[in-house]
């Protein structure tokens, strides 16, 4: 069977556990034959990212905050400073603080909102600038997204409106790379149990009002999406840019 990815240089930003939809992205990459760079974010994930990374057998791990300016910084040179090119990268980022998840939209604070916006939609602009000087030969950057940014999901809020600017943020990245032959695309997964996911209030009704109304009748769950990940990095999307694929077993597309 041919490798989909067979000698593509990646990077993903934001894998934490085995249990995340970046986990999946990476082992799927891997199978279709993808070198895979893995990041963490500060001393308390690396020994755990870096355990990920064996398991996965994946090339490298290096540090990045996405916060901090001087880490992408050096997460560029680091890949500039090696002289390979990076043919697709992985968003997979959001943060939001679950005071703000739990309480009403509208007593969000100050500080959460901003919070949210800077690590789950600013972070892409910021990674995009770091990395297109790598991707030489044009590529692939992709973020994930959920329906909650495109119509009012319960105890979303905050999380909802950081995810609407990640997408007109990955609209505008789209606009802008595109002369470089680097497309940017959105992947709206459906709910799915991951750890991040157990921070939004009832979340487990979410999983069975979609179970019953979505037009296959049940969750989507990581393989799908990272299935999605792989064409998407593959010469099989290369002419899809700007872009948000849902993932969801078809519940997007219903009105009730």
């Amino acid at each position: 069977m041919s490798q989909l990815l067979k000698d593509k240089s990646t990077l993903i930003l934001g894998l934490a556990n085995r249990w995340s939809i970046a986990y999946a992205i990476a082992q799927a990459f891997r199978r279709e034959g993808a070198q895979v760079t893995l990041t963490y974010q500060g001393e308390r994930q690396k020994d755990v990212v870096e355990e990920l990374a064996r398991d996965l057998g994946a090339s490298r791990v290096l540090c990045c905050d996405v916060t901090q300016e001087a880490d992408l910084q050096t997460l560029s040179e680091m890949l500039r400073g090696e002289g390979e090119k990076l043919d697709a990268v992985v968003h997979s980022i959001a943060f939001a603080n679950k005071e703000d998840l739990s309480r009403p939209f509208y007593e969000t604070s100050r500080d959460g909102f901003l919070l949210a916006q800077e690590v789950s939609c600013y972070s892409l602009v910021a990674v995009a600038r770091a990395v297109a000087p790598v991707m030489t030969e044009g590529g692939s950057i992709m973020t994930l997204s959920y329906l909650g940014s495109q119509r009012v999901m319960t105890n979303y809020n905050v999380m909802g409106v950081a995810k609407a600017a990640l997408e007109a943020s990955m609209r505008y990245l789209a606009s802008e790379l595109g002369p470089q032959n680097i497309r940017v695309n959105a992947i709206s997964a459906g709910p799915i149990k991951t750890a991040s996911a157990r921070g939004i209030k009832d979340f487990s009704k979410i999983l069975d009002h979609v179970m019953e109304t979505a037009p296959l009748r049940r969750n989507c769950d990581t393989a799908e999406v990272a299935d999605t990940a792989v064409f998407l990095a593959s010469e099989l999307g290369r002419g899809i840019t700007g872009n948000i694929i849902y993932v969801d077993a078809g519940y997007q597309v219903m009105g009730i």
